[in-house]
């Protein structure tokens, strides 16, 4: 199998298993769905798992790299952005397709603090929890990483209510609540 067609399988796995479940997503589906045989895919990938991580992956990168652009389309300060992500949140959830998150869903369905899967579900978050550190930090605020993760804390949550309301109304509150978690976090003063 070439690099574009293992690519190729792997976003096509990867609607499979935002759509359906990992669990409930049998490797039948995904050789019918992606056309690839699979005798073809476990070559590549020796088991489901594998597959599995290979797509967690792949949404990693994509997800982060399209939401911190957004978020650096919508503001040029660092503060600026990290109200931006509520606005970039809101857009996502008015995705036609949206499902919630990939991360929390592969985190539920493989619960086991050290399998890999749920490993790599967490290091997704633990990513973005960097960025958001990196930008209180440079937006000036004390203890950037405790604001940081309040911020995660809030992201969250809405992506987890909008998931279960089929509402865009939680990137609202959350963005309500970061303003006021923001105009009350102190910052360090500059000599």
């Amino acid at each position: 199998m070439s690099r574009n067609k293992r690519t190729e399988l792997i976003r096509k796995s990867l609607d499979l298993f935002y759509r359906n479940g990992f669990h409930a997503t049998g490797m039948d589906l995904v050789a019918k769905e992606t056309g690839v045989s699979k005798t073809s895919i476990y070559k590549h990938f020796r088991t489901k798992e594998d597959l599995i991580l290979a797509v967690l992956r792949l949404r990693d990168e994509d997800f982060r790299n399209r939401l911190i652009r957004r978020m650096e389309d919508l503001s040029d300060t660092a503060e600026g952005q990290l109200m931006a992500l509520f606005d970039a949140l809101e857009e996502w959830f008015q995705q036609a397709g949206f499902q919630g998150c990939m991360f929390i869903k592969a985190s539920a369905e493989f619960q086991q603090k050290e399998h890999p899967i749920n490993v790599q579900a967490m290091e997704h978050k633990r990513l973005l929890l960097e960025h958001f550190t990196a930008l209180a930090e440079a937006a000036g605020f004390e203890n950037p990483r405790d604001l940081a993760c309040q911020i995660l804390v809030l992201k969250e949550g809405a992506i987890v209510l909008a998931a279960m309301s089929h509402s865009c109304d939680p990137a609202s509150d959350a963005r309500k609540a970061a303003q006021v978690l923001l105009r009350n976090h102190p910052k360090t003063i500059a000599n």
